[in-house]
């Protein structure tokens, strides 16, 4: 779920800027739900890893390697700014409730095919990590914070002296989401209510039709 997840926001952002004019990624071979070319050997396996075993199992972040863009060749810069870069956002949105309704049909499934129940039932626990998943995906790219998609956004909001030395925090990489992260929890929490919230909204939509009856989906 995971990995079709990230690899579903990345093939969002290829594609996007396909239609917009650059093909970048394309070339490149980013316009594709392969997982392999959206692999990054230190942030998707060496930094999640290392983060897992070093806290204990308690912590780890990651992610895909980003889609490389030439926003030059949009037709559009502002336009095609915006929609490659709510287009990842967009995709795990669309994700989660997809999933959300497949859990419902094999609950609908599952109450003609009795038969079938423990195999629906591991595929319904699936599909709730997969909309938790994709909500998180969501609503934590939408951080408007140099390098998300939502600090891409943001950015047109701006002055256009702001805005200049708000994408200049690109060149720091990944570390103003990580002092996020790490000194700015409470702000952190708020930010990622959204996604809690929708976590909650559909599972008690979706509840009523789980197939398993020894656990509780809400916990899960």
């Amino acid at each position: 779920m995971l990995v079709f997840a990230m690899c579903a926001h990345e093939y969002a952002h290829a594609a996007v800027a396909l239609r917009q004019g650059d093909d970048t990624a394309y070339r490149l071979g980013r316009v594709t739900l392969n997982p392999l070319p959206h692999i990054d050997p230190f942030m998707s396996i060496l930094l999640p890893a290392l983060l897992w075993f070093t806290s204990g199992g308690s912590f780890t972040f990651g992610g895909a390697k980003p889609v490389p863009v030439n926003s030059a060749n949009y037709r559009s810069y502002v336009k095609g700014d915006i929609l490659v870069s709510a287009a990842g956002v967009i995709t795990n949105l669309i994700l989660a409730l997809l999933w959300a309704v497949v859990f419902i049909l094999l609950g609908q499934i599952g109450r003609s095919f009795t038969a079938a129940a423990p195999v629906l039932d591991t595929a319904q626990r699936m599909l709730v990590f997969g909309i938790w998943l994709n909500l998180v995906l969501c609503f934590f790219n939408l951080i408007p914070v140099p390098p998300l998609d939502g600090s891409h956004l943001f950015y047109h909001l701006l002055p256009p002296r702001a805005g200049l030395w708000y994408r200049g925090l690109q060149r720091f990489g990944y570390l103003p989401i990580f002092a996020l992260m790490f000194l700015f929890r409470p702000v952190m929490v708020f930010l990622l209510a959204p996604a809690y919230k929708g976590m909650m909204l559909l599972l008690q939509v979706i509840y009523p039709f789980r197939v398993g009856q020894g656990w509780n989906i809400f916990q899960s």
